[in-house]
Formats: C-alpha cells, structure tokens, sequence
C-alpha cells in the first residue's frame, strides 16, 4: 500500500478513535466517581479525610486529576471546602462540634465525574457547645421562645466574658422590630447580654435620588441574629452555665414565623446540640456554623 495512503488510514483510523471516546463521554462523565470520603483524624478545628480513586472512563490522552471537596447544598450548588491532586486531604477551616454532609468529585481539563456519595460527620467539639431547647411548639406566634445552655468542653476554664453566641435569624418582610428578652437563667439574667444585629441587603439608592428611610426595603427578608454575651463567670471543665430561657417579640407583637431562621428547629421537648447557633471563645469559631 502507498506511504501516502496508509498515512491516511491511519490518520482516520485516529480519528474515529478520538470521535468514539468524545462520543463515549458524552453520554456521561469522562471520570469515574471518587469513593465516599472517610474520616481519619477529628480534632477542633481540623478534619482529615480520605477516599478511593477516580479514574478515567475511556483510555487516551487523560490529564492529571483534581479532586474537589464540597458540602452539597442543593441542586447544582456546593460549598467548596478544599481541593488535592491527592486522596487525601486535611480540612482547617470547619467549625467544631459541626455536623457536614461532605462529598468529593473529580475534575480535569478533558472531563468530569458525579460527586460521590456524602459522608455525614459532626467534627470534634472546642472548648465549649451551646445546646437548645425550642419551648414553642407553634412557630408562627408572636414570640420566639427557647433555653440556651453554654457548656466548657476544654480542658481548662472558660471565661465566660470571653464567650459571644448568635441566634441566627431572618426577618421576614424587612420587620427588623425585635425586643430580646431573659425570662430566667440559672447564673441570674443580669449576667446575661443580648442585642439585635440586622444587615440590610445592596442596593441603597444613589446620591441622586430622593434617600430613602433607614432600614431595608419592605418585604425584603433581612438576615440577622441576637447576640448572648455574659458580664462574668467561669466554668471549670465539663460545667454549664445552667438553662438560659430567652423570649423575644416584636414591638408590635405581630406574629413571627421562625421556620425559616437558620438557627430554629422544630420543638420536640429534648434538648439537643444545635450546630445552627454559633459560639466563639476570644473571636475563635468553637462550635456552629450556618453554611454546613
């Protein structure tokens, strides 16, 4: 056979090659899925994980992959944690006492692959944990009503003055209107600290316009919290301050629908740890995060 034509032959022979491996990819991922990720070291503040390969679906010209750790929060939409060449990998920015619902996918330049399954996994608690107990069983009323109880889950004592805890909330309607409220708490109210913290959404209007009324625009939900701090005290390791029991409203007293707070759960009578709120000790993350 001729030089020329058996360089053609091959040339479409390559090319039918590359066309059957596109065409291959095209109907699904080019990467195989990761394993689920597993955990090997849980201390504060740093989660060690680890996870079978991926590899490429079809043979050829494949490039070195990527793996993306991340926090699936709905369709299409992820929190990125951190990224390897590697299978493993060493997370410093997770808040302790924290449940994560953590999966990994794969990526490179001539491909994908789907995430992995998710590995729930609550990281080790700091030095302290909130728990909560929803005393209102109807979360459309006027009021929001629950017990906080901060606990020290260090090794040595916890200054109390040192600790800043949120109640994370949103306030539906732009209705920033709210009266914080400690009905009872075992260490006394009077060491107890609360005020409202609200951010109003972008889009002040411009210099050439009339200004607007301080506050957000109506009907926007506004995101926010109430914030604990203590004046005193000092829990020796494993105390608690004791049940908290906080109620607030609005000024108007209108109804408040808590369903859609970050920090709310649904009542069921039980105290539980709740990783919604959030607790820092001298400006440090030591239990809770909105974002998991």
């Amino acid at each position: 056979m001729p030089a020329r034509r058996v360089a053609a032959t091959i040339a479409l022979a390559t090319l039918a090659s590359l066309l059957a491996v596109t065409a291959a990819r095209a109907d699904g991922p080019a990467i195989s899925t990761p394993g689920a990720p597993t955990v090997v070291a849980n201390e504060p503040h740093q989660l060690t994980l680890s996870w079978a390969p991926s590899a490429w679906v079809e043979p050829g010209a494949e490039q070195p992959i990527n793996y993306e750790v991340q926090v699936p929060l709905g369709p299409n939409t992820y929190r990125f944690l951190g990224s390897t060449t590697d299978t493993t990998i060493t997370l410093t920015d997770l808040a302790p006492g924290t449940t994560y619902r953590i999966g990994v996918a794969a990526r490179a330049l001539g491909g994908y692959s789907d995430t992995s399954p998710t590995t729930t996994v609550r990281t080790a608690a700091g030095r302290a944990t909130v728990s909560y107990l929803n005393l209102d069983w109807s979360p459309t009323n006027n009021q929001i009503q629950h017990l906080l109880k901060v606990t020290n889950t260090g090794t040595g004592p916890l200054d109390l003055s040192t600790v800043r805890v949120r109640y994370h909330l949103r306030f539906e309607g732009a209705n920033t209107s709210l009266v914080p409220n400690c009905d009872w708490a075992a260490l006394g109210c009077d060491r107890v600290q609360q005020t409202v913290q609200f951010f109003v959404p972008p889009g002040a209007p411009s210099a050439m316009t009339t200004p607007a009324p301080p506050g957000p625009p109506p009907g926007t939900p506004v995101p926010g919290w109430v914030e604990l701090t203590f004046t005193d005290g000092t829990l020796a390791p494993g105390q608690s301050t004791g049940p908290i029991q906080l109620r607030h409203h609005r000024h108007s007293w209108s109804n408040i629908d808590e369903r859609d707070d970050p920090s709310w759960l649904a009542a069921t009578g039980q105290w539980t740890a709740n990783d919604r709120i959030t607790l820092d000790v001298d400006e440090v993350r030591e239990f809770g995060d909105t974002y998991s």
